[in-house]
């Protein structure tokens, strides 16, 4: 493995890496308008369209946050054999992302999410997703390509979304198969199978999902019953490190015995939109290169607040990142590792 004797090796490194993504891709649609009269059909505004736009959602954009950052990164879910995932795919080859790991199904709808904006304002959101597990064909099919595609990654990303593309069953096959050729796996969670991804490597809900997938709740300001939680889910998942994002209050990570509070960076916050999906990608990174833990933890936190100052869902700047990660002296905390 390359010496990471400094941010340029890390940074450097990254472009050496290819990053095993798998879960809920989704289709984000625009529609941009203009509104200044009511319909004299219903109580509603009529919007002159300006501009559509379709963008890649969910599992996909992290494989954009993946690519600006350097790395290969390998999708795997399974979409529909309709119009929307032929667009989808057709996103995914115009952005040179590899399509091997896709699987089309004629049981399920592709998901997408229409978003109707004027102005400003967002008028309506027209919400086209299936959310029931897949069915043993399905299983089958997306098992193959995840193998198929596994030898060649350093790391995988579990990114799930509640769409159905994870079971507790083909989890536990997925994780069990990467641990084998000791892969590390990362993983973005959501409330249906959160209790779901045991033995996992690096465990990153936000602290609304750990409240949820744990069933407790206590203020946001009690950190005691906040370090109470995050031990009951190491427990629970076998996982030494679980890392949460506390939004403006920036990270926390658990790493065995350890508990590290890595605090926000002051900044004009525009859209926390996809912020997740740039910490996952930064943080599945670093654990491919086995960073120290502060390091992964600062660098994502670093990365999460960046794209917040962006307008709607944008990938990381690789070289932005790296220039605040200087100023900054982030890499003091890898350096922490070996002293």
């Amino acid at each position: 493995m390359t010496q990471l004797t400094d941010l340029e090796a890390i940074f450097q490194a990254f472009n050496k890496l290819t990053v095993l993504i798998v879960g809920d891709v989704m289709i984000d649609s625009y529609l941009w308008g203009k509104s200044n009269r009511i319909s004299p059909e219903a109580p509603v505004p009529i919007v002159n369209v300006v501009k559509r736009e379709k963008r890649l959602g969910g599992a996909a954009n992290v494989a954009l946050n993946v690519q600006a950052l350097g790395a290969t990164p390998l999708l795997c879910s399974v979409i529909g054999d309709d119009q929307d995932g032929a667009d989808l795919l057709r996103l995914l080859e115009e952005r040179e992302l590899a399509t091997e790991g896709m699987v089309q199904s004629p049981e399920r709808v592709t998901t997408i999410k229409h978003r109707i904006i004027a102005g400003a304002q967002q008028l309506l959101r027209v919400d086209s997703e299936i959310e029931h597990n897949l069915t043993d064909y399905e299983e089958r099919h997306l098992e193959e390509r995840y193998l198929k595609l596994l030898d060649q990654a350093d790391v995988v990303i579990f990114e799930d979304y509640d769409k159905g593309i994870f079971s507790e069953k083909n989890i536990s096959r997925f994780i069990q198969a990467a641990r084998q050729r000791n892969i590390p796996t990362v993983v973005d969670p959501k409330k249906k199978n959160f209790l779901s991804y045991v033995s996992c490597s690096l465990f990153k809900p936000n602290l609304k999902e750990l409240k949820e997938g744990l069933k407790v709740d206590f203020a946001d300001e009690n950190l005691h019953a906040f370090e109470d939680a995050v031990a009951t889910l190491q427990r629970k998942l076998n996982v030494e490190q679980v890392l949460v994002t506390l939004s403006e209050r920036g990270v926390f990570i658990a790493d065995g015995g350890t508990n590290t509070y890595i605090e926000a960076h002051r900044r004009a916050i525009s859209d926390v939109s996809g912020a997740g999906d740039t910490v996952i990608s930064i943080a599945a990174l670093c654990m491919a290169l086995r960073t120290s833990v502060p390091f992964m933890a600062g660098l994502s936190n670093l990365g999460g607040g960046l794209v917040c100052e962006q307008v709607g869902v944008v990938p990381i700047n690789k070289q932005k990142l790296l220039e605040e990660a200087k100023q900054l002296k982030l890499f003091q905390l890898h350096e922490l590792k070996s002293a």
